[in-house]
């Protein structure tokens, strides 16, 4: 990579970037829960993928509210809120993280 072209790189940019990647992260904590409505998956290999990689990104994040927060409810109609919390806790660290890097 050029120096050139990372010097040319503005806190605006670095910024929206960053904001960029919590917003990544967002969906993918959206996918995880629709995908916690989905029973079973019919197996297909890319699919699978997919899915794993979706749980292995976003289950360590979840886990640290899962400690605190348990499950609403009882037996098969539990209703986990630890990714409503935890998507909440992101905007807020998304607003001051790129609001201290965009200065």
């Amino acid at each position: 990579m050029n120096i050139s072209l990372l010097l040319a790189l503005s806190r605006d940019d670095v910024a929206h970037y960053v904001n960029s990647l919590f917003l990544v992260y967002i969906i993918l904590i959206f996918i995880r829960v629709l995908l916690s409505w989905i029973p079973r998956m019919p197996y297909n290999p890319v699919l699978r993928a997919v899915v794993d990689f979706v749980h292995q990104v976003t289950d360590p994040y979840l886990n640290l509210f899962r400690r605190f927060l348990p499950p609403l409810g009882g037996g098969g109609m539990a209703i986990d809120i630890s990714p409503i919390i935890a998507i909440f806790v992101l905007l807020i660290a998304q607003r001051i993280v790129v609001g201290l890097i965009a200065g």
